[in-house]
C-alpha cells in the first residue's frame, strides 16, 4: 500500500476526529459526505449518520476523561479514510486540499502538517508536546 495514502488517511482521520469537537464542524462533515458520496453513493447518508454518532461518542469521552475511547475513534476514521482511498485513489488530492482548508492557520501561514502548538512554562513547570502519541515516564 501506498505510504502516502497511508499518512494522508492518518492525517485525515485524525483531523476529522479532531473538528468534532469544534466550530467548523457541519462544514467539515458535509465537506467529508460530499467526498463520500462520490465514491459510495448508496452510504452517504450513512455515513452522515456514523459521523453524528461519533460526534456524540467523541464528546461524552471528552466529558468522561476517556482517552482510550478518542484514540479508538481516532482509529476508526482514520481506517475508514484509508480504505476510501484505496477504492477511489484520485480523491487524496482532493482530501488535501478539504483538510487544507478546514486547518488552522498561525499568523496566515498554514501549519505544517495541520499541527500548530504553542506552549508557555514558568517556574518549574514543564511543557510537554507532541503531534501524536506521548508516553513520559518520570522517576
Amino acid at each position: 500500500m501506498d505510504p502516502q495514502v497511508v499518512d494522508l488517511a492518518r492525517t485525515a482521520g485524525t483531523t476529522v476526529v479532531t473538528l468534532m469537537a469544534t466550530d467548523t464542524w457541519n462544514r467539515a462533515r458535509d465537506g467529508l459526505v460530499a467526498l463520500w458520496r462520490r465514491v459510495h453513493p448508496e452510504r452517504a447518508d450513512q455515513l452522515a449518520d456514523q459521523l453524528d454518532a461519533t460526534r456524540e461518542e467523541l464528546v461524552a469521552a471528552r466529558h468522561a476523561g476517556d482517552e482510550l475511547s478518542e484514540s479508538e475513534l481516532t482509529a476508526e476514521w482514520q481506517s475508514r479514510l484509508r480504505r476510501l482511498l484505496v477504492a477511489e485513489p484520485a480523491l487524496a488530492e482532493e482530501l488535501r486540499r478539504f483538510l487544507e482548508e478546514l486547518a488552522p492557520a498561525d499568523a496566515g501561514q498554514p501549519a505544517a502538517d495541520g499541527i500548530s502548538m504553542h506552549a508557555t512554562a514558568s517556574g518549574h513547570g514543564r511543557v510537554y508536546q507532541a503531534g501524536r502519541d506521548q508516553h513520559i515516564t518520570e522517576g
